[in-house]
């Protein structure tokens, strides 16, 4: 990369939950924060730190209770919900720890899933991107048929399928024994340089966190240096 070009700006951002009718736990105190394009960065900290809160915020899965998102200077939250869920189907791709491949349907079925929902649906292309992970002889097979690296590369490529321009993962290989966690680590490193995508990875895998192009540390709800 060369000079940074800010994908997303974070700006004084605040969530907290109710714990009792009472009280509530301030979950993100104030977290700024820029996400550069082509980046792959990675969010690290404790259990709890706000890490996953974050990410959910960034994916608009949540709001935040003050603060802005702003993605290439559009401020996300000043939407409406409509907008906010069309901008979600378009430019943001997520990875889960745990696939959330749907059992019933096989994996090129399940990669489809985001462009039938954007009303663009492509089977060519979710078959491609199955090639492109490595998975040409397994576009038919049900998530039952799947090792775990395999049915979590059918996850990576659903969330490549409508092109966004942020893919989140929360915790891609936590799930995963060391080998195909690797192998997940080199597939997400692939698809960036052949995308020009910019990821954001929650994770507790220190070696993958050394990996990448950043380590963004939360702390008590604060990212600390």
């Amino acid at each position: 990369m060369t000079e940074k070009e800010v994908l997303i700006e974070v700006k004084e951002l605040r969530k907290s939950y109710p714990v009792t009718k009472e009280s509530s736990l301030e979950v993100l105190k104030g977290i700024n924060l820029n996400i550069y394009r082509q980046e792959i960065a990675a969010i690290v900290g404790k259990s709890g730190a706000g890490k996953s809160t974050l990410l959910h915020i960034l994916g608009t899965l949540d709001r935040p209770d003050s603060g802005d998102v702003l993605f290439e200077e559009e401020n996300i939250f000043k939407k409406r919900e409509k907008q906010i869920s069309e901008f979600r189907s378009r430019k943001i791709g997520f990875i889960f720890q745990f696939h959330h491949l749907l059992p019933e349907f096989t994996a090129v079925e399940n990669v489809l899933i985001p462009s039938m929902i954007s009303g663009m649906p492509d089977r060519n292309k979710a078959e491609q991107i199955l090639e492109e992970v490595g998975l040409r002889d397994r576009i038919n097979h049900k998530p039952s048929e799947l090792s775990g690296g395999e049915a979590q590369r059918v996850a990576i490529a659903r969330a490549l399928i409508n092109s966004p321009k942020l893919v989140l993962a929360d915790e891609p290989t936590g799930n995963l024994d060391s080998e195909n966690a690797d192998s997940v680590i080199e597939l997400i490193f692939s698809l960036r340089e052949k995308y020009n995508q910019t990821f954001v990875i929650v994770t507790h895998n220190e070696e993958f966190a050394k990996k990448c192009d950043r380590i963004i540390n939360i702390h008590d709800g604060m990212v600390v240096d």
